[in-house]
């Protein structure tokens, strides 16, 4: 609970009072995970009698917990268990600074604009979120039309300017500020890197290990040479597309008769992709918004899950007490109408209290032994957190297709949570899933953002109701692929220096951390980095979450989730009766099945046979196609 209110509503006191109880935490966490009784009374279990009579989901809780106990350092004695335990407060101490500093330097940034031609080509969203950022600021007068405007490096003011603005130099400072965020003066995150990773070689080496990655394999579908292998295909099916992309841009610029053509850079990018895209499929973003108010599309995402896994959602405000305004509660429902989870939802971006990006997290896990009231079980509750734009003025939130996207991936987490049938705690839901195939439930929604029949019921223009067009429906899958060989490599270039820095790289050598990413970005990046490049300083999921040695994951779970969405399209996706049947059996396999099996076992058990990276190829337009 705290560690969410942390992430949703950060404030001076509570850094004050989670620093304070912080190591007693860390202690208690240890003491569990190191407990010889506990310890013992798994091992007890493993090798009794009964054990051939348990069921798969408790084998699978056993074997787990045995496991997690040795690489909590159960096995240390003296010394070394001291040391371990002195390694793992000192991580925990130092992620929660990375964190805090990442926050501070992203909310540090705040250019206020004047002139309303330095702005020039921002959207009318964009001016407003300015403009009420301003007002929040002090600037009590300021209007979308008239400002002043206070630009931010929050993900809703950072992407309009690089994505919008002309004015070439706000772009620069802009994209300067946000690729150094945490990267110098008191905020400065690269020492705490480097012990960071010191101190994750040193616990891998007591714990008998080569290097920290192995640690991390080991609870983990996959292996670092097979993460090696995948990134490798998917990089060279990527490499050609993304060398055409750069090309296709520099042409499009040039053509366009722009003097910023002759050398375009960084902060150029993503704005002359928009140009491109915008040309090429006459598709612009800005104008697609009023057709995406979040009450609408929420309505269209609960109705899909309603299609396809028989479950109804409805608003359960009031019930339970919230941290802001405008965060709202919902009650999920099976077939009979009877409750079987909720959920909170808090929408908008805060900057000044809350962290970017979006995520799921358990509240509770569905358990038969936490059950209460003389129920069966206690049942599972979900945070679902965004950052997307917040309603300005009257209007209500108008979001981005990507910020559409986003809601469907991360409801598809909390599904996967909400929809378990598994009743052991330490296997319910997203719990005792490992690491890389928990993102499959969320990339597999995705999906569903691109199926005509769920987008058109979706795509209503808040004000005059009338649905998207079909011929902009037609552009948007066209556009589906826009670039997928640049995206891909971005992503691969982030699993790709994560392995590196938990497997060959010497954090006590003479190489930093800086040369290591330059080093992987010659073979992922078609545009090497600027010199000044500091991502690694805000990189806060292999430095402050939970991917360390595991950013791979997103790719990994992307094969199997392209894969199951593939059985939808074997089906026929627009063939009602087949969608059902196929959604059932996912929610009866992928969604039901929770950690009780591995993630080999249930994928197989839902699509008939082993994952394979071909459908993810297609589907990113990275295959020929056969004809």
């Amino acid at each position: 609970m705290v560690d969410h209110l942390k992430a949703v509503k950060d404030s001076a006191d509570l850094r004050a009072a989670v620093e304070q109880v912080q190591p007693d935490k860390v202690k208690f966490q240890l003491r569990l995970g190191q407990s010889k009784p506990i310890y013992q009374a798994f091992q007890a279990i493993r090798n009794s009698s009964d054990w051939d009579s348990l069921t798969d989901a408790r084998k699978r809780i056993v074997e787990a917990q045995i496991k997690e106990a040795v690489l909590s350092g159960v096995a240390l004695e003296g010394e070394q268990r001291e040391k371990f335990n002195q390694i793992e407060q000192e991580l925990e101490k130092l992620s929660q600074k990375f964190s805090e500093n990442v926050l501070d330097a992203t909310k540090k940034f705040e250019k206020l604009i004047t002139d309303k031609k330095e702005i020039d080509g921002l959207p009318a969203t964009a001016l407003g979120l300015a403009a009420q950022t301003a007002v929040s600021k002090g600037h009590e007068n300021a209007t979308a039309e008239n400002g002043p405007w206070v630009i931010t490096l929050d993900a809703p003011s950072y992407i309009a300017v690089m994505q919008h603005a002309r004015n070439r130099a706000l772009r620069e400072e802009v994209y300067r500020a946000y690729l150094t965020r945490a990267s110098s003066g008191e905020l400065d995150n690269t020492h705490i890197i480097t012990q960071i990773l010191k101190l994750r070689l040193e616990k891998a080496k007591i714990l008998g290990y080569k290097n920290y990655a192995e640690v991390s394999m080991a609870q983990k579908m996959a292996t670092v040479e097979r993460v090696g292998e995948l990134l490798e295909k998917l990089r060279a099916a990527s490499w050609d597309h993304a060398v055409k992309d750069m090309e296709d841009l520099k042409i499009f610029a040039k053509d366009s008769g722009s003097p910023e053509a002759t050398d375009l850079t960084h902060w150029d990018l993503t704005f002359w992709s928009e140009r491109l895209r915008e040309s090429k499929y006459d598709i612009n973003e800005e104008e697609l918004r009023p057709y995406f108010a979040l009450p609408k599309v929420m309505d269209g995402l609960f109705t899909l899950a309603n299609k396809l896994f028989g479950a109804s959602v409805e608003p359960a405000d009031g019930l339970a007490p919230v941290w802001h305004s405008d965060v709202k509660f919902y009650c999920v429902k099976d077939s009979s109408n009877i409750p079987v989870a909720y959920f909170y939802f808090d929408p908008y971006s805060r900057p000044s209290e809350k962290r970017g990006g979006a995520w799921m997290n358990v509240v509770f896990s569905r358990s038969r032994v936490l059950a209460r009231n003389g129920l069966p079980s206690r049942l599972p509750v979900a945070h679902m957190v965004c950052n997307q734009t917040p309603p300005v003025g009257d209007k209500p939130s108008l979001m981005t297709f990507r910020e559409v996207e986003t809601v469907f991936h991360e409801f598809g987490h909390a599904l996967q949570h909400m929809l378990t049938k598994q009743d052991e705690g330490y296997v319910a839901g997203i719990r005792g899933v490992e690491w890389d195939a928990v993102e499959l439930p969320s990339q597999f929604m995705e999906n569903w953002c691109y199926h005509k029949d769920t987008l058109l019921s979706i795509a209503k223009h808040y004000e005059t109701g009338e649905t998207l067009p079909e011929e902009i429906y037609a552009k948007l899958v066209a556009a589906k692929n826009f670039r997928a060989g640049t995206f891909s490599l971005r992503q691969i270039r982030f699993a790709s220096v994560d392995m590196e820095l938990h497997t060959t790289y010497d954090p006590y050598g003479s190489l930093s951390i800086y040369d290591v990413d330059r080093r992987v970005a010659e073979r992922t990046q078609v545009f090497a980095p600027l010199p000044e490049d500091r991502f690694l300083c805000s990189f806060s999921h292999i430095f402050a979450g939970g991917y360390a040695a595991g950013y791979y994951s997103y790719k990994w779970a992307e094969v199997l989730s392209a894969d199951a969405f593939s059985a939808f399209e074997d089906a026929g996706l627009d063939n009602e009766k087949a969608i059902e049947e196929t959604g059932r059996r996912f929610r009866d396999t992928v969604l039901a099945l929770g950690g009780g099996k591995s993630p080999l076992e249930v994928f197989i058990s839902f699509r008939g046979r082993e994952p394979s990276p071909e459908p993810l190829l297609r589907h990113n337009g990275l295959l020929p196609v056969a004809s």
